[in-house]
């Protein structure tokens, strides 16, 4: 991957700064489908890039986007689910992500196929990319990592235009089983393409090689070789 770069990408929303990073092939100069990535809790943190790189060898223009502010970084598990906290389910959630969004499709570091364009998140950053394709955001795709499935519900009418795929860990403790069903239910009776995979074995956090809070939030790597062979699949329909 020594042809994969991360460069800054300042942006606003509103009257506010924020700076996500924007990972793409150096020598590539032809179009590419866009993947808009929805960190963890942490933020746009350096191994949220290098997970970014990851996935742009694969031939994606990818921007981390950044979900707190520029300069704002959490330090600790308290100041991230503070900061979550303040941002889910909430006008910024949403809002956030649509200009990030923009910023990708906008941008001139990399040349993005604007027509083909996917968000994904992991946890915190799956619900706001199935918020995103909620609000009716014009992407081909949304992907969730072990991210709730809750809803604000204050979207109108049939507007997802996304196929939805959610990547679930079968054991995950902070994702009630519940909202599985309820997000089947709510995704079939507005008519979308959508798919859940729950992975045997799996808790919160499986794709993170960090997370070792053994039985609440943990690494595993198989089913994460299993999911991105998923996410994968599904971008190459879409696109």
């Amino acid at each position: 991957m020594s042809n994969i770069t991360a460069s800054s990408l300042s942006y606003q929303v509103g009257n506010d700064s924020f700076e996500g990073y924007l990972v793409f092939a150096a020598d590539h100069h032809a179009p590419q489908p866009g993947i808009l990535v929805a960190p963890n809790w942490m933020g746009a943190t350096e191994d949220a890039v290098a997970q970014a790189k990851t996935i742009a060898a694969n031939g994606y223009v990818v921007l981390v986007a950044d979900l707190y502010g520029q300069g704002q970084r959490p330090t600790s598990g308290d100041e991230a689910g503070a900061m979550m906290m303040a941002v889910k389910d909430k006008p910024a959630e949403v809002q956030r992500m649509q200009a990030a969004l923009a910023a990708l499709r906008t941008q001139t570091l990399a040349v993005v196929d604007t027509a083909n364009v996917a968000a994904i998140g992991f946890c915190f950053g799956g619900h706001c990319a199935l918020e995103l394709a909620r609000s009716g955001a014009d992407i081909k795709a949304a992907v969730s990592f072990h991210g709730t499935l809750d809803t604000t519900g204050a979207y109108a009418g049939n507007t997802i235009n996304a196929s939805l795929l959610v990547l679930d860990g079968a054991a995950d403790p902070l994702v009630p089983r519940e909202q599985l069903a309820a997000f089947a239910s709510e995704m079939n009776s507005k008519g979308v393409d959508w798919q859940i995979a729950s992975f045997a074995g799996a808790v919160h956090s499986f794709t993170d090689p960090k997370a070792n809070n053994e039985g609440v939030a943990q690494y595993h790597p198989q089913v994460t070789k299993r999911a991105f062979k998923r996410m994968y699949q599904l971008l190459d329909e879409v696109f």
